[in-house]
């Protein structure tokens, strides 16, 4: 018995260091992108708070393996141009964005200069801009600030809401959906009390397209962001 309750101890003891550590390593993270939206928006999607690969590319969902960006436009029956995988090199331990990532710019294997590879990053970033537009798709994040490990959304603390006032009042939005769990759960924390009465809006939960939701496939995805084309 003694054996067994100095083995539960220990593996508590070693959980406990783990979680300590990972606080420790925490950053204190503010958001640098700002949001796209206009008069004409009229569904709003929201993550948690940009991950190390798209606060380094200056845009959403911008880690090479997050599907986000195959799987909005395919509901719409299209395809961009310029792929995260063509536009970014990532060094990370697990190449997932939820996870603890260093995150590095090389030139994709078909640019041979530092200046083509960052136009080749504005031009990506312009049709992903335009293309949300077209489609009357606002896209930020819930948070304005927080502490978070890595990119691992569980890790989240001190958490600071963005304020929706101004994209509420002067667009057509009245329905918001968060990319996840997490973001679902910060979103009924932190906003819905305060703006769904407001300003007559829903709020609905999707999937997450990370890879580390591999339980669904980019055809479920799809199937479930479809509902994005009935405000398109």
């Amino acid at each position: 018995m003694d054996g067994a309750q100095h083995g539960i101890s220990k593996t508590g003891q070693a959980a406990s260091e783990k979680k300590s550590a990972r606080a420790k390593s925490s950053a204190t993270i503010v958001h640098p992108i700002p949001p796209v939206w206009d008069s004409e928006s009229r569904t709003l999607l929201l993550g948690t708070i940009p991950s190390p690969a798209s606060r380094n590319a200056g845009f959403f969902y911008m880690h090479p393996q997050n599907r986000f960006w195959r799987i909005v436009p395919a509901v719409f029956g299209e395809a961009l141009v310029y792929t995260n995988k063509g536009l970014l090199s990532i060094s990370s331990s697990s190449g997932a964005d939820n996870a603890t990532s260093s995150t590095d710019y090389a030139p994709p294997p078909n640019v041979c200069s530092p200046q083509q590879a960052t136009a080749s990053l504005a031009a990506a970033i312009t049709e992903r801009h335009d293309f949300l537009l077209r489609h009357h798709i606002a896209l930020w994040d819930v948070l304005s600030q927080c502490d978070i490990h890595g990119a691992a959304d569980a890790t989240i603390r001190n958490a600071v809401a963005n304020d929706f006032t101004a994209i509420f009042e002067q667009s057509k939005i009245r329905r918001v959906f968060c990319t996840g769990k997490s973001a679902y759960a910060l979103w009924q924390k932190h906003c819905a009390a305060r703006y769904e009465s407001s300003f007559a809006l829903t709020s609905h939960c999707l999937p997450s397209t990370s890879p580390a939701n591999a339980a669904w496939s980019a055809e479920r995805l799809i199937e479930a962001y479809s509902v994005l084309k009935e405000d398109s």
